[in-house]
């Protein structure tokens, strides 16, 4: 969709990479655990971006009606 969305998931993915450095550093399972979720869903918000973007597309985003 928009690249303020492509930027917030891009900051999820960092956020959860420290966090699971910062796990790694100090064994803290809990963090780790934390980042990696952090970077699956950030994962999952970009492929839905790209499902959005390839929708509009096929279909034609931006109509002026």
């Amino acid at each position: 969709m928009g690249t303020g969305d492509r930027f917030e998931n891009k900051a999820d993915e960092v956020k959860g990479q420290a966090k699971q450095g910062l796990g790694d550093v100090t064994d803290n399972d809990r963090l780790k655990n934390e980042g990696r979720a952090d970077e699956a869903k950030a994962g999952i918000k970009d492929k839905v971006e790209d499902v959005k973007d390839a929708a509009k597309d096929i279909f034609g985003g931006n109509k002026n009606t």
